[in-house]
C-alpha cells in the first residue's frame, strides 16, 4: 500500500468516526427531557396603535399584553376598564404602556384642556411660514416670542416672553402627518404660558407684529435683552428718555429721534479757459 492510499484510508476512518460520534450526541440530546421554566407574569395595558395627544381612550385603542412580573411598569394599569374614557395629555406609540402620567384626571375630558398644566394657560397666535420658523415649530419644541412695535418713524424689537413650550401646531391632521422632525405648514400655534405671559403675548399681538424664535430644548436660560431700536440698527445712539413732571406725576418722555445728518452738497463752478485761439469752459467742484 503506497503512501497516498494510506492517507486516504486514515481520513476516511476519521470522517466516519466523527459522523458516528455526532449522531450519538444528537440522539442523546433528543432523549433529554424538556424542562419548562414558568415565568411569573402579569397583564399590562398598552396602546393598540399610535395615539396623539388629546385622544379619548376607548376599548379599540388599548389592549392587554403579558408583562414580566419582576419588572412591572411604574404607575401602569392592569385592567382596560381603569383607562377607559380618559384623555391623553401626551402622545403614545403603538405597544407603549399606558401610565398615569400620560392620562388626564378622571372626568377631565379629552382634547387640549386636560393637557394644560395647573396654573398655566394656553394661548394661540397666528403665524405664517416665516413667523413659524418655516414649519419647524412643532408640538414639544420651545420658543421665544419677539415683538416689533412701530411708532411713527421709530421702531423697536424685543423678546417679551422666553422659553415657551409649544402645545399644538396646526390641526391634528397636520400633526399626524409630521414625523421625524419634519416641518408642519400651519397658520396657528398654541403656546403653554403663565397668565402674565399670556397678557404680554396678547398685547404684543395687538400692538405690533410678533415672531417666534426656535430654541434648543436643552437651553433653559431666560432670554434677557434690552431690545433694539431703528437708531441703534443704523449705528446711531438711542435718545435718552427725559423725566418730566406732568400733573404732579413724574413720567419718562421719549425725545424725538435725531434726524439723519444732511450730506453736504459741493458747489459747482464754471470757469472759462482761453488757450491760444481756443476758448473752452471747464467745470470745477
Amino acid at each position: 500500500m503506497n503512501r497516498s492510499t494510506r492517507t486516504f484510508v486514515v481520513v476516511a476512518i476519521a470522517v466516519v468516526v466523527a459522523a458516528v460520534a455526532s449522531l450519538g450526541v444528537y440522539q442523546a440530546i433528543r432523549r433529554m427531557p424538556v424542562r419548562e421554566v414558568e415565568v411569573r407574569s402579569l397583564y399590562q395595558v398598552v396602546a393598540a396603535h399610535e395615539m396623539p395627544m388629546g385622544t379619548m381612550i376607548t376599548k379599540d385603542y388599548v389592549k392587554l399584553v403579558a408583562w414580566p412580573a419582576s419588572s412591572p411598569v411604574e404607575k401602569g394599569f392592569t385592567t382596560i376598564e381603569s383607562v377607559l374614557n380618559r384623555g391623553l395629555i401626551s402622545a403614545v406609540d403603538a405597544n407603549e404602556p399606558i401610565t398615569e402620567t400620560k392620562l388626564a384626571p378622571i372626568e377631565a375630558g379629552a382634547g387640549l384642556p386636560p393637557s394644560i398644566t395647573e396654573g398655566m394657560r394656553a394661548v394661540s397666535v397666528k403665524v405664517n411660514e416665516v413667523i413659524g420658523v418655516a414649519g419647524f415649530v412643532v408640538p414639544g419644541t420651545r420658543v421665544d416670542v419677539v415683538v416689533t412695535l412701530r411708532r411713527g418713524d421709530d421702531s423697536m424689537t424685543r423678546a417679551v416672553v422666553g422659553d415657551v413650550q409649544v402645545l399644538t401646531a396646526g390641526t391634528r391632521f397636520d400633526q399626524q402627518k409630521a414625523r421625524d422632525g419634519q416641518p408642519i405648514p400651519t397658520s396657528v400655534v398654541t403656546l403653554l404660558v403663565t397668565p402674565a405671559d399670556a397678557e404680554r403675548i396678547a398685547l404684543a399681538a395687538s400692538e405690533g407684529q410678533i415672531m417666534l424664535t426656535l430654541r434648543n430644548p436643552m437651553d433653559r436660560k431666560p432670554t434677557e435683552t434690552n431690545g433694539i431700536r431703528t437708531a441703534a440698527l443704523m449705528g446711531q445712539a438711542a435718545p435718552v428718555p427725559v423725566i418730566k413732571t406732568i400733573d404732579k406725576h413724574r413720567v419718562a418722555v421719549q425725545p424725538p429721534m435725531p434726524a439723519m445728518p444732511a450730506v453736504p452738497v459741493s458747489k459747482i463752478y464754471t470757469v472759462e479757459a482761453i488757450r491760444a485761439a481756443k476758448r473752452s469752459e471747464e467745470v470745477v467742484r
